[in-house]
């Protein structure tokens, strides 16, 4: 049965996590998929892990159309998420003309990166059919404004802001949270505020489900974050990997203390 936004509710509501694994092709998508993950993220982070970029911001709508279409033909279930990439979604009208073709490609929803000043936006792509998943905390697009890639919400300020900003994206009508490199505390209190399910990395296991970059959880990463754990080790395969992730994050023993900031 294919996962959709409403059973991914319906696991919120009974407690039961949930796991999603970034995939850019259609074999590792069928992969992802055969060890049970109810999500795949198509992400911008293939910037990085495939094109050996310093960060996502080269990445085009049209590269990331084109890894959305060969996931998309790996998929066998999953609930597919597309990367909004750098500067596609800098208004309304763009974000719209820039999803739908992410949509078209086989994307059954998209995320961008940003806090309230995105409600407008959210709304719109809403309003035209495209479900939408927000992103908050460390927002790699915005690495230059933070000064690189550092935990966000450590002080009572931050905190409050990120929190009221998940509850504005919401109300505008995101369907999906993503938070990203924030104290345990922080995303623990947030997914309990929101009906909507959160998606944690590096974020505690607070939250109602987990995210990691494939290359990441495979050991490919040789400056792995905090938050990474190779999931490799001990296994004999590729498969067993990634289904050794997907039941740590569904028995709650991923993440640990150690991978989590508070």
């Amino acid at each position: 049965m294919a996962v959709t936004l409403h059973s991914l509710q319906e696991r919120k509501r009974q407690r039961e996590r949930f796991a999603v694994i970034t995939a850019y092709d259609a074999t590792f998508a069928r992969a992802v998929c055969d060890a049970g993950a109810e999500v795949i993220l198509v992400g911008d982070s293939l910037g990085m892990v495939l094109q050996g970029q310093d960060s996502t911001l080269p990445v085009t709508i049209e590269q990331m159309a084109y890894h959305t279409a060969a996931v998309t033909r790996g998929n066998t279930g999953a609930l597919i998420i597309a990367d909004m990439p750098f500067m596609s979604y800098d208004t309304p009208q763009h974000a719209c003309l820039h999803a739908a073709s992410l949509m078209r490609a086989g994307a059954h929803m998209v995320k961008l990166e940003g806090g309230h000043w995105l409600a407008e936006t959210v709304t719109a792509l809403v309003r035209n059919g495209i479900p939408v998943c927000a992103h908050l905390g460390l927002t790699p697009q915005s690495v230059n404004v933070f000064g690189g890639y550092r935990v966000q919400g450590r002080d009572e300020a931050a905190a409050g802001q990120i929190e009221a900003d998940a509850l504005a994206l919401q109300a505008a009508g995101a369907s999906l949270l993503v938070l990203e490199c924030v104290p345990t505390p922080l995303a623990s209190r947030i997914t309990q505020q929101l009906s909507i399910p959160v998606i944690g990395i590096g974020a505690g296991n607070g939250t109602d489900a987990q995210v990691l970059v494939l290359h990441d959880l495979l050991g490919l990463n040789p400056k792995p974050a905090r938050f990474v754990h190779n999931f490799m080790e001990g296994q004999s395969s590729i498969q067993d990997a990634l289904a050794a992730y997907v039941a740590a994050v569904k028995d709650g023993s991923f993440p640990g203390p150690e991978h989590s900031f508070n």
